[in-house]
């Protein structure tokens, strides 16, 4: 296959026009009439992946997170992302990224998440347009209701291992059946989380200020996730397009290593804190 042959899946299933305006996504290096029997699959283009996607053999890496967000001027070899382009294009390696137009499209990023964590998915958290199926974030349903800390352990079982864990705020015995979920940063959703009437919300990166105010004015309890763990399962999703699509003629891998940036957790013993 070409890679162009490959870009044509992705841009079907994650259309470009659906990104963000501010947002950086498609085809970052890499020439579309090149063979491609190798992809790799992962959620940040860090130079642990390019060194994967090489001993891997893989022609493509497809990351969610763009490389190159903000406009460059060049991308020269000693600048640490001016070395992951060089090295990729050395290798005869292409790189793809499918960034907000993933979290948007059906199934994204956030089908993925509610999918790992058992829900059954009723539809977008913010719909794209009224009554339309696609859309940021996702809001489903459990099968049975559970208490708070039972869900959180859910979570936590569902997601891979981080330094964060999974951070819960909200009474642990409140019953938990309808939930939202957004892959990634989430909390700008806070009001919209609210309007929905869900009983929790996942998501990523949340503020202390926010969910603060949040919790104070009656909102939904909270289950805060590393920015992530929250996305990794979209690589799965994304690996399986692609299978489908080729039948098994281009080989697929979802890279497991970790990208999440905090190595080491620590706890005071220190009692209280400052205001």
């Amino acid at each position: 296959m070409k890679l162009a042959d490959v870009i044509a899946v992705l841009e079907s299933a994650y259309p470009p026009k659906t990104a963000e305006q501010w947002d950086a996504v498609g085809l970052v290096c890499g020439d579309p009439h090149d063979e491609v029997t190798r992809v790799l699959v992962c959620v940040d283009p860090t130079s642990s992946i390019v060194d994967e996607a090489v001993e891997s053999g893989a022609q493509l890496v497809l990351a969610h997170h763009p490389l190159l967000l903000r406009g460059v001027n060049g991308v020269p070899a000693n600048d640490p992302k001016g070395a992951l382009v060089h090295k990729l294009i050395r290798n005869s390696s292409a790189l793809y990224c499918a960034h907000t137009n993933a979290d948007s499209a059906l199934p994204g990023v956030s089908d993925a998440l509610a999918s790992a964590l058992g829900l059954t998915i009723t539809g977008p958290l913010e719909p794209a347009e009224p009554g339309g199926d696609t859309g940021l974030g996702r809001i489903g349903e459990l099968p049975e209701a559970e208490p708070l800390r039972v869900f959180a352990q859910r979570v936590a079982d569902a997601l891979p291992v981080t330094v964060q864990g999974v951070r819960v705020a909200g009474d642990p015995d409140r019953p938990i059946k309808r939930v939202a979920v957004c892959g990634g940063a989430g909390d700008s959703f806070l009001g919209a989380v609210t309007r929905a009437g869900v009983d929790a919300y996942v998501t990523a990166d949340l503020r202390h200020h926010p969910a603060s105010e949040h919790l104070e004015s009656g909102g939904p309890a909270l289950v805060d996730v590393a920015h992530w763990a929250s996305e990794w399962p979209w690589c799965e999703q994304a690996a399986e397009i692609l299978r489908t699509a080729f039948g098994g003629r281009v080989d697929v891998l979802v890279s497991t290593r970790r990208t999440d940036p905090w190595t080491v957790g620590a706890t005071s013993s220190a009692a209280g804190g400052h205001a």
